[in-house]
C-alpha cells in the first residue's frame, strides 16, 4: 500500500512538474516575442486559430498528433524491455518503401487482398530492420544506440538512391523528383475531413495505440518487459526470457515505425518521396522521454506538441514572429524536465528548512 501511495506521489510530483515547465516555456516564449516587437497575445492567439481554426488545420494537427503518437509509443516499446531504439526513421523509411512498393506491384489487385499485404510488408521490414541491433546488443553485447544510429543513416540513403532520378524504383511521372510511382487510388485510405491530412490511418493508429497500452499496462508480458528494462539481473534469476523479450520488444518497435512509413504514403502523400519524414521519430523520442515512456501520457503530450508544431507555421504566416519560437518552447520543456529530480528535490529541501526554522521560532522544537 505504501509503494502504491510513493507512486502516485511521484506521478503527482512529476505531473505538477511537467505543467509548470509548459507554463514557464510559454511565458519565456511571450517575452522573447515581447522583446523582439511582438504582442504575445496576438502571437499565441494566431497560434490557436492556426491549429483550431478551421476543420482542415484541425484534421492537419490531429495527422501531427498521430505520427508523434506512434512514434512516442514505439520508443516506448523498446526502452521498456531495455534497449533505446534510435533507429526509428531509417525503419520508418524502409516500411514506407516496402509498403509503397507492394502496392504498386498489385495494382489491379482487390483491396481486400492488397491492404493487408501492405500492411504485412511494412510491418516485417521495420521489424526486421530493428531486429539486426536488438541481435547484436543481446549476443554480442554491442550498443543498439550506435548501431540504430549507423543503420538510420544506412537505410536513408538506400531509400534516396532507389527513388531518385538515376534509381531503379524512381517513377517515370514528370515533375516528381526522388520518388516512386503512386500507390493505386482504390488502395488510399479517405480522408476523414476534406483537403486535410487527416485520414482513417486514425483508425489503425487508435487501434495500435489501444493494443500498446493494454499489452504494457494490464499483461504479464508488459510486466516481463519492465522487469527486464529495469533489472537486467534480475530477471534472470526470475527465470525469464531475457533475450527473447528484448529482442521480441525491439522487434515491435521497429514494426510500429514502418507501419508510420506506410500511413503516411497511404494516407497522405500517395507514393513514397525521400522526403517522407521530416524527422518524425526523433520528435516522437522526446515526447515518450518527457512522459517517462507512460502510454497515456504519450499521446497527451502529443497533442500538445502538434499544436505548438502546426501553430508556429500559421502564427509565423499571420504575425511575422519566427516560427522558430516553436523549437525554443520544445527546448525550454525538455531542459525543465531533464532537470526535474534536481529541481524537485532542490524546492523541497528549501520547503523543508524553511518548515524547519518556522518551528524554531516558534518553540516547538
Amino acid at each position: 500500500m505504501n509503494k502504491i501511495s510513493e507512486s502516485l506521489k511521484k506521478n503527482r510530483t512529476y505531473l505538477i512538474s511537467l505543467i509548470l515547465s509548459i507554463m514557464a516555456a510559454l511565458i519565456i516564449g511571450g517575452i522573447l516575442m515581447a522583446v523582439t516587437g511582438f504582442d504575445p497575445f496576438e502571437g499565441y492567439g494566431a497560434m490557436l486559430n492556426g491549429v483550431f481554426g478551421s476543420a482542415r488545420v484541425f484534421g492537419n494537427t490531429l495527422a501531427k498528433m498521430l505520427t508523434l503518437c506512434l512514434t512516442g509509443l514505439a520508443m516506448t516499446v523498446g526502452a521498456k524491455a531495455g534497449l533505446f531504439n534510435v533507429g526509428g526513421e531509417g525503419q520508418l523509411f524502409l516500411g514506407g518503401l516496402a509498403a509503397t512498393m507492394t502496392g504498386v506491384a498489385l495494382h489491379g489487385v482487390s483491396p481486400a487482398f492488397a491492404l493487408p499485404l501492405a500492411f504485412l510488408a511494412a510491418a516485417v521490414t521495420g521489424g526486421i530492420y530493428a531486429w539486426i541491433p536488438a541481435v547484436l546488443k543481446v549476443k554480442l553485447n554491442v550498443s543498439e544506440v550506435i548501431t540504430t544510429i549507423m543503420l538510420n543513416s544506412v537505410a536513408i540513403y538506400v531509400c534516396t538512391y532507389l527513388v531518385n532520378s538515376s534509381g531503379p524504383l524512381a517513377t517515370d511521372d514528370h515533375g516528381i523528383l526522388g520518388g516512386t510511382d503512386a500507390i493505386p487510388e482504390a488502395f488510399r485510405f479517405a480522408q476523414i475531413i476534406p483537403r486535410s491530412n487527416l485520414s482513417t490511418a486514425i483508425i489503425y493508429s487508435a487501434v495500435i495505440a489501444f493494443i500498446c497500452w493494454y499489452l504494457m499496462q494490464k499483461t504479464s508480458i508488459g510486466l516481463e518487459m519492465k522487469v527486464t528494462g529495469e533489472n537486467e539481473r534480475f530477471s534472470f534469476f526470475a527465470g525469464l526470457p531475457k533475450e527473447k523479450i528484448m529482442i521480441w520488444s525491439m522487434v515491435a518497435s521497429g514494426a510500429i515505425c514502418g507501419l508510420v512509413g506506410m500511413f503516411e504514403v497511404y494516407g497522405y502523400q500517395f507514393r513514397f518521396q525521400d522526403s517522407i519524414s521530416n524527422e518524425f521519430y526523433y520528435d516522437g523520442m522526446l515526447v515518450a522521454m518527457i512522459m517517462n515512456y507512460n502510454p497515456i501520457g504519450i499521446i497527451i503530450m502529443s497533442f500538445f506538441f502538434a499544436v505548438i508544431d502546426i501553430g508556429a507555421g500559421a502564427m509565423e504566416f499571420s504575425t511575422g514572429v519566427s516560427g522558430e519560437i516553436s523549437d525554443i518552447i520544445f527546448a525550454i520543456i525538455i531542459f525543465l524536465m531533464a532537470a526535474e529530480s534536481g529541481i524537485t528535490k532542490a524546492v523541497t529541501d528549501r520547503l523543508s528548512q524553511r518548515r524547519a526554522r518556522q518551528k524554531l521560532r516558534k518553540g516547538d522544537l
